[in-house]
């Protein structure tokens, strides 16, 4: 089994078991890039679930957003690379130092930098961080900090993507969440932009989990966010 090579679509398999993890990766797999494991599927399943990924022929983008001190980054990134998965992200927020030791991992895979997290939107970034910065120039910013790290690229809304672009080129890795078809609900999104929206924008891949997950027919919702990128 193998994913679509031609494909930006990242599944976020955010559920509890890996048996239904297994049932929808393997029905939808035709139609995506890779799959992504996170938080709750691997505290449920852990390194199980990279494995079974793996054995079914999917790239496993491994979600746990590694933010501590610089060498323990490092150390988990290299456990990462053990596992054999495509790609990790560290946020982007941990600094220069702890980016770097990320991306010296001596075999690693791809590293991205989450930016702000796309349940955030103006003003709860003021609130949170209490940073001077706009939403937009933040994410700007640590963008350039982690190219200059040495990071492949960034988890950032669709919405600061042309920012990105214009920051730090066409050569660096960008991966959207806060992705929604049309006729889908936001949830918890604060800064989307649909599927189409967002590849014409700049994005490489497209991370979705819930209107795939929760859509009446799974496969077929996979298939057409996969067709509406593709002919963006």
């Amino acid at each position: 089994m193998t994913t679509h090579s031609k494909s930006r679509v990242i599944l976020a398999l955010d559920v509890s078991t890996l048996a239904q993890a297994k049932d929808i990766a393997r029905r939808a797999a035709p139609h995506l890039a890779a799959v992504k494991i996170g938080n709750q599927l691997f505290t449920a399943e852990g390194p199980a679930a990279v494995a079974a990924m793996r054995e079914m022929g999917l790239q496993v983008f491994l979600d746990l957003k590694y933010h501590d001190i610089p060498n323990t980054v490092g150390q988990a990134v290299a456990s990462a690379c053990r596992l054999g998965v495509w790609m990790v992200n560290v946020h982007a927020s941990g600094g220069a130092a702890m980016m770097r030791a990320a991306a010296t991992v001596a075999g690693r895979p791809l590293v991205l930098g989450v930016t702000i997290l796309t349940s955030l939107d103006e003003a709860s970034l003021q609130a949170t961080l209490g940073t001077t910065r706009t939403l937009r120039d933040q994410v700007k910013h640590l963008a350039s900090e982690a190219q200059a790290a040495g990071l492949d690229g960034v988890i950032a809304s669709p919405q600061e993507i042309r920012d990105i672009r214009e920051a730090c080129g066409d050569r660096f890795l960008i991966a959207t969440p806060g992705v929604r078809p049309a006729d889908t609900e936001l949830g918890d999104q604060k800064r989307v932009l649909t599927p189409g929206e967002a590849v014409r924008a700049g994005a490489d891949y497209v991370v979705i989990g819930r209107p795939i997950l929760a859509a009446p027919d799974p496969i077929e919702a996979a298939r057409k966010i996969a067709e509406e990128c593709q002919s963006a």
